[in-house]
């Protein structure tokens, strides 16, 4: 039978057939999948292809994976050379972020943008905790809005406190496989439990000490909703490590960068100080953004260089 994974944890996996019956589903023996060397061989969001292993308890044998539309990898929290599969076949995803309480910076922003950009899953930016902003972080929310629309991703604001914005945040998910990403605290388990009220899933606050979110999702996980679409929750991710990004080839990631590469002097421009750079042309002329360059440049400077 085809059955979608819904839950992972670990040795066992959560899926539902066709006709929305559940089943608990393991692997026997060795599974690989050609070209993925990740962390873990099946994902949430995968269909994979399984056998009845027993009628009465309702479990299945995992015998095959069907080809991945794309999927979202971040470095494994073990292995920074190694990655894990948060999940695949997406239509979408929405990262959350906060202004404050806690600050997601515009370098995190940029890693999950690039992380989505390359495996091909178009993002949207979702600012929760619109209620703290005062003049400062208002002034903030617009230049930061501003630099993203420019460059062609939805950015929307949000107060789930207040019941602000969070309709249409809702809408953007009918009849769409979308994941849910952001830091720990930043609001989305409570947007999740908005949608689903029976979850109850836990919330915490900000841990005071530290300014960054507790965690409180442990697994990556899929539901359906009722209004067509399904959402998977992810754990609250503290940073985001890029795999399998060459130097020579992280400007293709920055869609305002990727219209420009090909003007450059050098086929080979890593934008930095080489001479007839349009990339370089652009931050001086306010067309590509300050925030944005020095992103790449940081970005750049932590991906380690591999022997060829």
């Amino acid at each position: 039978m085809m059955a979608t994974v819904y839950k992972s944890t670990g040795s066992w996996y959560i899926v539902q057939d066709e006709e929305g019956k559940v089943f608990n589903a393991r692997i026997k023996g060795k599974f690989k999948i050609d070209n993925i060397t990740s962390t873990n061989p099946i994902a949430v969001g995968d269909v994979v292809l399984a056998d009845m292993e027993n009628e009465l308890e309702k479990t299945l044998t995992i015998t095959d994976i069907a080809p991945r539309k794309n999927y979202i990898t971040r470095s494994s929290p073990h292995n920074r050379n190694q990655h894990h599969i948060i999940a695949s076949n997406l239509d979408q995803s929405l990262l959350f972020a906060t202004l404050k309480d806690p600050k997601t910076s515009l370098g995190f922003i940029d890693r999950f943008l690039i992380t989505s950009e390359a495996y091909h899953v178009p993002s949207i930016l979702v600012f929760n905790k619109s209620d703290l902003y005062k003049e400062k972080e208002l002034a903030r929310f617009q230049e930061i809005k501003e630099i993203y629309e420019a460059i062609g991703y939805k950015v929307l604001s949000m107060s789930i406190e207040k019941n602000e914005g969070v309709e249409a945040v809702k809408s953007l998910l009918k009849d769409k496989t979308t994941l849910l990403s952001g830091h720990s605290g930043v609001g989305k388990s409570s947007f999740i439990n908005i949608i689903f009220p029976e979850l109850r899933l836990k919330t915490q606050d900000v841990s005071g000490w530290s300014g960054k979110g507790l965690h409180t999702t442990t697994f990556a996980e899929m539901f359906n909703l009722s209004f067509g679409g399904r959402v998977i929750d992810t754990p609250g991710i503290r940073e985001l490590g890029l795999v399998d990004i060459p130097k020579h080839e992280l400007s293709h990631y920055f869609p305002e960068m990727r219209a420009l590469i090909n003007e450059c002097h050098f086929n080979n421009c890593m934008h930095i100080n080489e001479p007839g750079c349009k990339v370089k042309e652009a931050v001086n002329l306010g067309t590509v953004h300050p925030d944005r360059y020095y992103s790449y440049l940081n970005i750049l400077d932590s991906i380690e260089k591999k022997p060829f």
